[in-house]
Formats: structure tokens, C-alpha cells, sequence
């Protein structure tokens, strides 16, 4: 066996390893390629419960704690609640339908996630702007009194 030979064996193992570890490590439909920057939603269950869900009648707040035209994010259970006219409140996953962060703010009338900068209006939860294309998903609570609770 020549030196070139072997050099050419060690390379060829080398990318074939290389190759290995790149697909092992890939996320299917991640684009952004690999950045641990971002703060993408865990998805699986640590207790037996759905993740990021707060059993069902659990208060999240008094509707005095949620401003009219904005709202607010509650991260442990993945939801932000929102009062877009006074008295009005609805509730939508905090999870971004573009790449799957958890968004990061309410304000000026839309809820807004800092991964890459979409954004959802508070009445309904539309794309504002992108790149997201979905709206997030509404969630179901209950309003008693000055209660809010997961339904």
C-alpha cells in the first residue's frame, strides 16, 4: 500500500464520518442552520402532562393583570393571554408557528416572537408580519369574575 493510497483512505473515512455526524446532528426542516441562538420550545412531556400545560382550572392571572390592546405571556404553560377591547380576553399557544419559539412580547397591538420577527395580532392572533404563515393556535380558558383559568 502506497502513502497516497492511505491518504486517500483516511480522507474518504474522514468525510464519511463528517457526513454522518452532519446528518445525524440535523434537525428535518431546520433553517436555521444549527444556531443554538434561539430558544426553540420543548416538545416533550416532563410529567405525565401535556408540556408546557397547566392543568385545566389552574388561574393564570386576574384579568386586571392583562392590559387592554395587549397581553401577557405565561412561558411555564406556553400561553398568552390576551384582552384585545375591555373585557374581551382570548388565549393563544405562545409557541411560534414559523420555527417553534416561545414568543417573546406583547406590544402595540401585537404579540411578537424575537426568533426571527414575526408577529400576531392580539384580536385574533393573524400574522402581522412574518416570516410566519400561520396564526397561533387558540387556546381555551375560562373567565370568572376576575379570574382567568385554563379551560
Amino acid at each position: 500500500m502506497t502513502i497516497s493510497s492511505t491518504r486517500r483512505t483516511v480522507l474518504a473515512a474522514g468525510a464519511a464520518g463528517a457526513a454522518a455526524l452532519l446528518v445525524g446532528c440535523s434537525e428535518y426542516g431546520n433553517e436555521n442552520g444549527g444556531d443554538e441562538a434561539e430558544s426553540p420550545a420543548q416538545e416533550e412531556p416532563t410529567s405525565g402532562e401535556s408540556p408546557g400545560e397547566a392543568p385545566a382550572g389552574e388561574e393564570l392571572a386576574k384579568t386586571a393583570d392583562i392590559p387592554v390592546g395587549g397581553g401577557k405571556i405565561f412561558k411555564d404553560e406556553q400561553v398568552v393571554v390576551t384582552q384585545p377591547e375591555q373585557g374581551e380576553f382570548k388565549a393563544f399557544s405562545a409557541i411560534c408557528t414559523h420555527q417553534r419559539c416561545t414568543v417573546a412580547n406583547v406590544s402595540d397591538g401585537t404579540i411578537n416572537c424575537t426568533c426571527h420577527g414575526s408577529k400576531f395580532r392580539v384580536a385574533d392572533a393573524s400574522v402581522a408580519d412574518g416570516p410566519a404563515t400561520r396564526p397561533l393556535p387558540e387556546e381555551k380558558i375560562a373567565v370568572t369574575g376576575n379570574s382567568i383559568r385554563l379551560a
